[in-house]
């Protein structure tokens, strides 16, 4: 039971001390009862906030574990709606069933359409599109920032991309006039480093068209069907941004000669390929859907994907002559600060048998000279050192090789 005023022991005795000093006394014990109780009143709003905070996570984790006790649902597929309702195909099983629905429900559904199931077949919700997110996150959102002006060395190659993927999208009308199907592929092949890529993305800077980039390695996958799958994806999300580009790097990982290997990997492959060939020269339209490969390996390209209808141009893109060094030379330097010394055509031959890519390694590389010199220009000793270093580079990594 709560003390009485009459209870409380005074901090004083009466008898001895004054009425001024006990009421100053009685301030003081005052003053102090009112520190702790505001102390007292802090702490309750602290314990009111974490209290509040466990609150909400208890909230929370008691939804979480409602839903992991619901039962999952399946995905199916609507085969056909009828009066006695719908036909179903369940996934996976591929059991079918008929199941009724909502006259609400119904009007949204129609065949091909994926829906959500519970363990009695009866339709929950419907589901989105099918397409793989894969598929979508490699369109290309942004400019890759290449320009013709910026290739060197392969006009011929350039004029012959633009005409297959460029020329049928800004002038369709010269293609009808004439009578003929614009070229429908065009397959890049050559030694690495040639340019073969930045063809490609300088298609994709120049044109308007939505550019859809990946590796052949990427449809290479572990389970069955899935890596058809994400082709037939693919050139789904192709067709519904129309007029659209596909590059496709490395193709040689899908599109090796068969044969006749039994392994469930090679059948795998063999199984993307297809879906590809389909794709390519089907049955179904391909619409305003342009396609450009690469491949290092020409040679192991399988013969189906190499006919015309699929790949209608092959393009062969070699290593630049002389000519070309010196333009990608000047194309790499130009925002580069270098000396009058600097002699382009004598840098084009003393790089002999140099790719696009080497050359670029040489510029770069000459300009870490510079910079470790302390100077601010890079002259024409810093070229031939950075091509005698990346010769030397390259006949240490073939030595290795050569012992592994």
């Amino acid at each position: 039971m709560t003390d009485t005023v009459d209870d409380v022991d005074l901090p004083y005795d009466e008898e001895e001390t004054s009425q001024q000093e006990q009421i100053s006394v009685l301030r003081e014990r005052l003053e102090v009862l009112e520190s702790q109780n505001e102390e007292m009143r802090d702490r309750l709003l602290d314990a009111n906030a974490e209290n509040n905070k466990y609150q909400q996570k208890l909230e929370r984790l008691t939804h979480e574990n409602k839903k992991l006790k619901q039962s999952p649902l399946f995905v199916a597929t609507v085969q056909e709606i009828t009066e006695d309702g719908v036909i179903i195909k369940q996934h996976g099983n591929n059991q079918e069933a008929v199941t009724e629905v909502t006259d609400e429900m119904r009007a949204t559904l129609e065949p091909d359409a994926r829906v959500a199931v519970n363990n009695s077949l009866s339709i929950v919700k419907s589901l989105d599109d099918e397409t793989d997110v894969r598929a979508r996150v490699m369109q290309v959102e942004e400019s890759p920032g290449v320009h013709y002006e910026d290739i060197g060395g392969l006009k011929d190659q350039l004029n012959e991309v633009r005409e297959t993927v460029e020329l049928p999208l800004i002038k369709p009308d010269e293609f009808e006039t004439v009578g003929i199907e614009p070229p429908s592929g065009v397959l890049l092949y050559g030694p690495p480093g040639t340019g073969k890529t930045m063809l490609a993305k300088a298609v994709a800077t120049q044109t308007d068209a939505t550019f859809i980039k990946m590796a052949g390695s990427e449809l290479v996958h572990k389970f069955i069907g899935e890596g058809a799958k994400l082709v037939r994806d693919l050139f789904q999300v192709a067709r519904e941004h129309e007029p659209s580009v596909v590059f496709i790097d490395e193709i040689d990982a899908i599109a090796s000669k068969r044969t006749e290997s039994k392994t469930s990997g090679d059948a795998e492959v063999q199984r993307t390929m297809m879906q590809l060939l389909s794709e390519m020269d089907g049955f179904e339209e391909r619409g305003e859907v342009r396609i450009i490969a690469a491949t290092n390996r020409f040679d192991m390209l399988d013969r189906a994907i190499l006919r015309p209808g699929r790949f209608d141009r092959l393009i062969e893109v070699p290593r630049p002559d002389e000519e070309g060094r010196e333009q990608i030379f000047r194309i790499h330097t130009r925002e580069m600060n270098v000396d009058d010394d600097v002699d382009y055509e004598e840098l084009a031959e003393i790089a002999a048998n140099a790719s696009g890519a080497d050359v670029k390694a040489v510029c770069t590389e000459a300009g870490m000279f510079a910079i470790r010199d302390d100077r601010v220009e890079v002259c024409m000793d810093d070229f031939r050192d950075a091509w005698a270093k990346i010769q030397a580079d390259e006949d240490d990594e073939a030595a290795s090789l050569a012992f592994a």
